[in-house]
Formats: C-alpha cells, sequence, structure tokens
C-alpha cells in the first residue's frame, strides 16, 4: 500500500527501545515501581508553547474502543505527553480522540491537518473537525502531505486554502500555522511562499543517511527559528510486495524499525537533532516504546549512532530526492 493510499483510506502503524517485555507494558500494570519522571518538553519554535517529546499521534486511537482511547490518552497525560495530533485522512480517529481528550483539552497542544488545497474546502473541513473534536480551535492547523508543486500553487493561489487558513486564525479557530510534506523541494517551495510557525517532516536515520533526504529541510527551518516536528523516527524502509497487504504491522504503510532496540535508537536519534517532538507510529506497540524511550530519554551516543547507521547501510529509503 502506498503512502497515498494510506492516507486516503485511514489505515494504520508499529515498533521500538526497552530491552524487556516489562518496558512495553501498561503504565497501569508497572505502576508498583518507582515513579519515573515526566516525559520532558521542549520549546516550539517561537509559539512560546513548550511540548512534550513526542506526540500522541491520532492513528494510535483509530478504529478502537472508546474505553481504549480514554485509558491510552489518560496514560499518555498522566505521563506527561501534551501534544496530540489528528487528521481527517486518519479514519475515525477524531471522533474518538475528541471525548478521549476532553477532560484534558485545556491543557494539551492540539493538532490537526488537512488535504483540501482550495479555501471553501479547507474552511468546511475545519469546522468539521472541530465539530469532531468537540473543541473550538485547534492550537496548530497544517497543511497536510504537502507533495507536488500543484499542491504549493493551488494553496497559494486565488481562493486557495491559505486564505480560509489566516481567516480561520484571525476568527481564532486556529493557533497557529504550519504544514506536513513528503518531499524536500516542495517544503523548500512552501518555506519559500509564508512564514510558517512549524514544520513536520521525516527526520529518520535511513533518509538522512541513505538518500540524504531531509538534513537540508531541518537546517532551513532551524535557521528561520520554526517548530519542527519530526515525523518517521522509527520508520526504516518499504515493504517488499509480497507483504503490501497482511503484513503485521498494519497501521504502518512503510516497514517500521524492528522492536525493541532498533526502533528505540531510531528514536532517540530523530530527537538528538534540533527538533522540538516526534510523531510516533499508530501502532500501540510503538506508541508505548516511544513513551517508554521519551521518559528516559537521553542523546544517543556516538557508539549507538555507528551501530545504527551501519543497519541503514543499503536500506531502501521510503523516500528520496527528486530527480534532476
Amino acid at each position: 500500500m502506498q503512502r497515498r493510499d494510506f492516507l486516503r483510506k485511514g489505515t494504520a502503524a508499529a515498533a521500538g527501545l526497552a530491552a524487556s517485555k516489562k518496558l512495553l507494558t501498561p503504565l497501569a500494570k508497572a505502576s508498583e515501581g518507582p515513579k519515573l519522571d515526566p516525559i520532558p518538553k521542549r520549546r516550539l519554535g517561537r509559539t512560546g508553547v513548550d511540548l512534550s517529546i513526542i506526540a500522541l499521534g491520532g492513528i494510535v486511537v483509530m478504529d478502537t474502543e472508546q474505553p481504549f482511547a480514554n485509558n491510552i490518552v489518560a496514560e499518555a497525560f498522566d505521563r506527561g505527553i501534551n501534544y496530540y495530533d489528528v487528521a481527517p485522512q486518519y479514519g475515525n480517529a477524531q471522533q474518538i480522540l475528541g471525548p478521549a481528550l476532553e477532560p484534558y483539552r485545556k491543557r494539551s497542544f492540539l493538532a490537526c491537518k488537512t488535504l483540501m488545497r482550495d479555501k471553501d474546502s479547507a474552511a468546511a473541513q475545519l469546522d468539521d473537525s472541530l465539530r469532531k473534536l468537540r473543541t473550538d480551535h485547534v492550537d496548530l492547523y497544517q497543511f497536510h502531505a504537502v507533495t507536488t508543486k500543484e499542491d504549493v500553487e493551488k494553496i497559494f493561489g486565488p481562493n486557495g486554502a491559505m486564505e480560509a487558513f489566516q481567516k480561520a486564525r484571525q476568527a481564532g479557530k486556529v493557533r497557529f500555522i504550519g504544514f506536513s510534506a513528503h518531499s524536500v523541494e516542495n517544503a523548500f517551495s512552501m518555506l519559500d511562499h509564508y512564514d510558517f510557525d512549524t514544520i513536520l517532516f521525516p527526520i529518520n536515520f535511513v533518509l538522512f543517511s541513505q538518500a540524504n533526504f531531509g538534513p537540508q529541510v531541518l537546517a532551513r527551518a532551524h535557521e528561520k527559528g520554526m517548530g519542527i516536528l519530526a515525523l518517521k523516527s522509527m520508520a526504516k524502509t518499504t515493504w517488499p510486495n509480497a507483504q503490501k497487504e497482511g503484513h503485521p504491522s498494519p497501521k504502518c504503510w512503510y516497514q517500521p524499525s524492528a522492536l525493541p532496540e532498533e526502533a528505540a535508537l531510531g528514536l532517540r536519534w530523530t530527537l538528538s537533532h534540533p527538533v522540538t517532538a516526534a510523531v510516533p507510529p499508530g501502532d500501540e506497540k510503538y506508541f508505548r516504546l516511544a513513551m517508554d524511550v521519551a521518559q528516559k530519554f537521553e542523546p544517543i551516543k556516538p557508539g549507538e549512532e555507528k551501530a545504527l547507521l551501519a543497519r541503514a547501510q543499503g536500506v531502501e529509503p521510503i523516500f528520496h530526492l527528486a530527480k534532476a
């Protein structure tokens, strides 16, 4: 399954660090042990907001029962996560996340996205998201998956979605404006067009080392003082053709890093760069691992980085630079 099919159909995710199964158990079952410090926070660019270094991505609760969603959101909040990310393309995630997050909404940072590129459709989708999420505003509204030159042209063209975003901010429906992208070239184009508050972009050990995909965007966003949010920290490669469907991580359109060590190192590698936070995969196992890693976060050591990058040698990246 390709990424665009994944976004359209809202399918969902998988993996992480902890050397034992104990690290992957829910907090409620591990509460008898010593209490860990909350997941640390970092400043989100020039926004003045501090976010937990990992988010709860909406795919975690997609296609789950409401009690499960309520419990995992409560656990995440108790462990220090104040950053929640969702999108209409994640199936029924908005409808499920809304009630689960409602008790913590005033103390949390809610990010949402849209694939709509015209003014009227973007405005309508934002209002629909607000209704489903049971809130009167989102803290961050993002252009979702900016991939082509045509995306950029439509967003900034006459009656483009940027007009809706700016009007929504004036109306108090949106605090900050950002975008996500899976293209280095179009990320640069977006940055040239507007002074965004945030960027959500793949920051990943395989992509950086095998495709030179990402370091230039990270540097540019850092120079601009933007809030940098990371995607695909636990990703590894593409699924073999034989495993496009029916693979062990149905909430991941890509093949994630192996649990637990490689995925944990991948997340630590990403968080050791100048990013505010990472959005882990939507697979519950990976999200729980990400909480454990974040709660005990230490920057990756040189020897660990060398070993991790050795595992990336010859691996097929999930994204590439555009061919000249």
